[in-house]
């Protein structure tokens, strides 16, 4: 018997070769579905519906598969080389799982991974490397952590509405409170006594 992720290569590579719109898909075409599919989860996930999320997470595999498919038609790369590049990245940037490093707290852990990641990736910028779609408090965390982590400072340079949701966004920031995440629970909450 053969294991279903194993399966699942196959069956992406038939589906790939014999259904007329999965063989016209390009990693643009897909790139709106990935984008769903990650809401979907991230919905799942607050829901706490274990089924759903494990729903969910599969149509979230299925996109990996899919660009992986994709890739290996183009003879650049296939789903076992994006498991073996995840699962060595894995190793080099935990260090106090694999290696000699003594960190042991989360936050030790968290900057050693940082660490590790910015001399990879050798960025000119602090900011270079975040992608700008993400959605604007979740962007703002992330430039605000990077912009702190290189030893710089990141303010509000006045005082319009989009100086003050900054200003929101660093006070979340300096409490340790995920901004994108409190946004949604208070939505949440509106949604439901309203």
């Amino acid at each position: 018997m053969t294991h279903p992720l194993l399966e699942l290569v196959e069956v992406m590579a038939r589906l790939r070769r014999e259904c007329a719109w999965k063989a016209e898909q390009t990693h643009g075409s897909l790139a709106r579905y990935l984008l769903e599919e990650t809401h979907e989860t991230i919905e799942a996930i607050e829901s706490g519906d274990a089924a759903h999320l494990r729903e969910e997470l599969g149509d979230l595999l299925l996109q990996v598969y899919f660009h992986a498919a994709i890739a290996a038609e183009a003879g650049e790369y296939d789903v076992a080389d994006v498991a073996a590049d995840l699962r060595d990245k894995l190793i080099r940037r935990n260090p106090h799982v694999f290696g000699d490093s003594s960190a042991t707290s989360a936050e030790e852990i968290n900057e050693q991974w940082e660490l590790i990641k910015r001399a990879e990736k050798q960025r000119d910028t602090p900011v270079e490397g975040i992608p700008a779609s993400l959605p604007a408090l979740l962007y703002a965390d992330k430039v605000i952590d990077r912009v702190k982590r290189a030893g710089q400072v990141i303010e509000p340079d006045g005082d319009d509405l989009g100086d003050r949701l900054l200003a929101l966004a660093l006070e979340a920031h300096r409490q340790g409170v995920d901004a994108e995440q409190a946004l949604r629970s208070a939505l949440a909450r509106a949604v439901d006594s309203a």
